[in-house]
Parts: structure tokens; C-alpha cells; sequence
């Protein structure tokens, strides 16, 4: 779900106000929409001009004050070094490529994750939705053909089992049960 932008105004005293909840704002509270992942842009209050970039930069630079979290002084040293136009969009690209990767691992992980847990949740609907999804998905050679047949019927068979067991589980707690 995408949220819309909020657009804050700096006015010359340096307060920050959110034009869309019409309420003054502070440093803390552009960061924590911006955690969220709503787009924020700050302008001037005056002349309109984009501030979001300094903001953005402030935020930064008072977290590591305040948290003692701090970027890479490697990092840090390039974006001063960035001073020329060339190096500083080179920088700029590499970071979103960068961040771009890192959050696409983060979504990977995640559903991994999930799944990981649906197996162990139930593993055998999970090895017959796999078996079905693989024989829809891909032309497959007779011997791999037999060989998803061969896992389908063990899968059965390891149902048929567990079900019986359960069967004689429930008739013995009947009658071991004081109520009969």
C-alpha cells in the first residue's frame, strides 16, 4: 500500500509544518513518517524551494548524535569527497542500487521465512502442493515423471498411515476414558 506524500513547509524560524494535518512538526516526527514509509518532501515556506535533502540530512546527523549510530566514516569520507557533479551521481546511483538489493533481500527473507514455517506447520501439504506444482510447471522426462509419481504415492501412504494411528489413538483413549 502506497501512502501519499506528505509535503511539510520550513519557515524561516525553523519550525516544520505538515500542511496535510495542519500541525507544526518536529525533526522526530518527519523521521518516524519517513521509518513508516511515507514520502515526505519539505519545501521552503517561502520561496517553495526542495528542502528534503538537508532534512533528510539533519535527521541523519542528529540520530547519530543522539544514538551514537553513526555511517561508516568511509562512507562518509566519499560523500565529502563527492563534491564533483560525476562522482556525486555515481555515489547516488551506487547507494540506491545498494539499498534497492538489500531491501529485496530483506522481502526474499521474509518469504522464505514464511514458507519455512507453513512447512513445519504442515509438512506434507506442503510436499503435495510441491509435487503438483512440479508437474504443472515444467515438462518433465518419463523417469522424473515416475520419480514425482513414486514421491506422490509415498506421500499418500505416510497419510493413510498417520491416519490410522489416529484412528487406533482415539479408540484406545475411549476406552481408557472412566466415562464407558
Amino acid at each position: 500500500m502506497r501512502h501519499p506524500e506528505v509535503l511539510i513547509r520550513k519557515y524561516s524560524d525553523r519550525r516544520l509544518y505538515d500542511t496535510g494535518a495542519s500541525r507544526y512538526v518536529k525533526l522526530d516526527d518527519v523521521a518516524r513518517m519517513v521509518r513508516d514509509g511515507i514520502d515526505v518532501r519539505v519545501v521552503d515556506g517561502r520561496s517553495g524551494k526542495d528542502l528534503t535533502h538537508l532534512i533528510f540530512t539533519q535527521i541523519i546527523v542528529e540520530d547519530a548524535r543522539e544514538r551514537e549510530i553513526a555511517l561508516p566514516l568511509q562512507l562518509l569520507t566519499q560523500l565529502v569527497r563527492a563534491s564533483d557533479k560525476a562522482t556525486h551521481d555515481f555515489l547516488t546511483w551506487y547507494l540506491n542500487n545498494t539499498l534497492d538489493l538489500y531491501k529485496k533481500a530483506q522481502e526474499t527473507v521474509h518469504t522464505r521465512l514464511s514458507t519455512a514455517k507453513n512447512v513445519v506447520a504442515s509438512p506434507l501439504e506442503f510436499v503435495r502442493n510441491l509435487l503438483a506444482g512440479h508437474a504443472l510447471q515444467s515438462p518433465t522426462t518419463a523417469p522424473a515423471q515416475e520419480e514425482i509419481e513414486t514421491l506422490r504415492r509415498q506421500v499418500e501412504e505416510l497419510q493413510a498411515r498417520l491416519g490410522k494411528k489416529q484412528k487406533r489413538a482415539r479408540r484406545t483413549h475411549k476406552r481408557k476414558s472412566p466415562e464407558r
